[in-house]
């Protein structure tokens, strides 16, 4: 590995927290249908391996409100449907409701006694000891959730990024729209690869050579004021922030586009910033070694972190309906 990989990518920090606990983790953990202490969340060592090619998740954040007393759940019943959009996909059963799986990611927090921003997993693998190459169709999932802190921010100072060698995965082949585990091997490379030459994340390209997204974020540009995002068809996941991105600056009246999008279009962008349940709004400052707009974050993301952050937090009026409250300090 090359000298430029350790963290002078000092932008890679914004999502350092994103690793998760090691044995010393939360007390709690909610594994097939209740709450376990962490330390007893284990299973064999056989059933790591082929069930893990099918294994889908979710990441959702509960965010700390503005006066303190509760933990906001943004979106919670969204993941909880891409979820199981995801395992559809994949031809494996949930062997728990929504509503059911909504229970549990509340009482995990409250058994945690989370009193701050939180990043929540819910995932679920194939049960039982799978010796078979091919995972079988219907196969019955087993389910946990686990959490860890996770602090927020914005850095205006943004990101360097690259467009990588390696090509997106498609729906034909591995259908990026299916939150799994495995497809995050394609973003791995990309991004071992973006390290290596000196950038902190890549972009990727998809199989017709149109930008796609990041690895494990989508990302969007700003050229003449108009919002422009890949399409849907362009090999993204089906993400719950690009929705929520596009909402809320349709509302503040700027012009949204979502389409396919050349690579030459990044050069020529006014702003770019790539957008996650964990990134957040990350402004890209630097695109192939060439500066994007001033080199820090522009107005338009600026004004979208405002806004973001003003919904997650409780500040807003709007879309109350996307916050799932939870006291902090209340017990199971």
């Amino acid at each position: 590995m090359s000298s430029a990989t350790p963290l002078r990518h000092e932008a890679a920090a914004h999502l350092g927290s994103l690793a998760t606990p090691g044995a010393d983790g939360p007390e709690w953990i909610w594994r097939g249908g209740r709450l376990r202490p962490w330390s007893e969340a284990t299973i064999h060592v056989n059933a790591v391996g082929h069930a893990s090619v099918a294994a889908v998740f979710e990441g959702i954040k509960a965010y700390l409100a503005e006066d303190g007393e509760n933990l906001l759940l943004f979106r919670l019943e969204d993941h909880l449907d891409r979820l199981r959009h995801s395992a559809r996909i994949c031809r494996v059963e949930i062997p728990h409701s929504r509503d059911e799986l909504a229970e549990a990611v509340v009482d995990l927090l409250k058994a945690n006694r989370a009193a701050g921003d939180t990043y929540v997993r819910p995932w679920a693998f194939p049960e039982g000891l799978i010796r078979e190459q091919m995972v079988p169709a219907g196969a019955r999932c087993e389910v946990v959730v686990d959490s860890w802190p996770f602090r927020s921010g914005f850095r205006r100072e943004g990101c360097r990024a690259a467009v990588s060698s390696w090509l997106r995965i498609t729906d034909a082949s591995t259908p990026p729209r299916v939150k799994a585990f495995s497809n995050y091997h394609n973003g791995r490379l990309a991004l071992i690869e973006a390290r290596e030459n000196g950038h902190d994340w890549p972009i990727l390209l998809n199989d017709r050579h149109q930008v796609s997204e990041g690895a494990g974020a989508c990302v969007a540009l700003v050229r003449d004021g108009v919002v422009i995002t890949p399409s849907l068809s362009s090999g993204v996941l089906e993400s719950i922030t690009r929705s929520t991105a596009l909402t809320l600056l349709a509302e503040e009246g700027y012009e949204v586009e979502e389409r396919p999008v050349d690579r030459t279009e990044l050069y020529l962008a006014d702003e770019l910033f790539f957008l996650g349940t964990a990134w957040e709004v990350l402004p890209i400052t630097a695109v192939d070694g060439l500066r994007v707009g001033e080199g820090v974050a522009g107005p338009v993301t600026e004004r979208l972190y405002e806004l973001y952050f003003s919904l997650v937090r409780g500040r807003s009026d709007r879309h109350l309906g996307w916050l799932t409250p939870v006291p902090v300090g209340a017990h199971v």
